[in-house]
């Protein structure tokens, strides 16, 4: 289906028809890669491409980002003394998006930033038990006998205890005094992970969240990047 070049931008985000034409006047809009300097030209977005700064321009709807987060940075739309995750996207919708879910400051891993508040909702539901997966390092040599504990639940200091959650001992490192672990949790508490590994006298000294429900982290993504959910990722997650 063919559309106007201006309605069409106006719509994805980049501003009304008078801010878009301004964009398409400075030579920023490509289609197919060449410049264009009409914004009345019909276009179709299903055959063509549109780009602005170089950038294409999606025609999705809604917007699905996987961002790997990196340490240092807190899980906020805004925050007035910290940076925030969001300084990391670039986006021309930028202030519609958000992040689902929390990752504290010094942790990292995958991270979903999007503006579909409906499925935010479903995916941080407590009765929806969406799946999170970890990786961590934490002191000491961790025993087998932690993995019932936490299949079992167990009290960190809350009303009730944890629901089971599945620990796997990746390598214990004894001249270092350190494990790897793997752990897959079904709720998201403050500070879950942590207080989980405290309760059986270990600290956390490095954690990374590297699957969220169908997500998993695309490790190709350096820190700090991002990239679009593929659209059978984004089926997955609006099972």
């Amino acid at each position: 289906m063919t559309e106007r070049l201006d309605k069409f931008l106006a719509n994805a985000g980049f501003g009304t028809r008078t801010e878009v034409k301004k964009i398409i006047k400075q030579k920023r809009v490509k289609i197919d890669g060449e410049i264009s300097k009409n914004g009345d030209i019909k276009i179709d977005p299903e055959q063509q491409i549109i780009s602005v700064d170089e950038k294409p321009v999606s025609t999705q709807k809604q917007e699905y980002l996987l961002l790997h987060k990196p340490a240092g940075y807190v899980t906020a739309t805004r925050d007035n003394l910290e940076k925030t995750v969001m300084d990391l996207i670039d986006s021309p919708i930028k202030d519609r998006l958000f992040p689902v879910g929390r990752l504290d400051k010094d942790t990292e891993g995958l991270l979903l930033i999007t503006d579909d508040g409906p499925l935010a909702h479903r995916l941080l539901s407590p009765k929806k038990h969406v799946p999170k997966t970890y990786y961590a390092k934490v002191s000491g040599c961790m025993e087998e006998n932690c993995c019932a504990q936490f299949r079992e639940g167990m009290d960190i200091g809350d009303e009730k205890p944890t629901l089971p959650a599945e620990l796997e001992i990746v390598s214990t490192h004894p001249e270092e005094n350190y494990s790897e672990i793997r752990l897959t949790i079904h709720e998201g508490r403050f500070h879950q992970v942590k207080r989980m590994c405290q309760a059986v006298g270990h600290e956390v000294l490095y954690l990374k969240r590297i699957a969220f429900g169908s997500l998993i982290l695309d490790e190709s993504l350096s820190k700090g990047s991002y990239r679009r959910l593929s659209q059978q990722e984004i089926e997955n997650l609006t099972k």
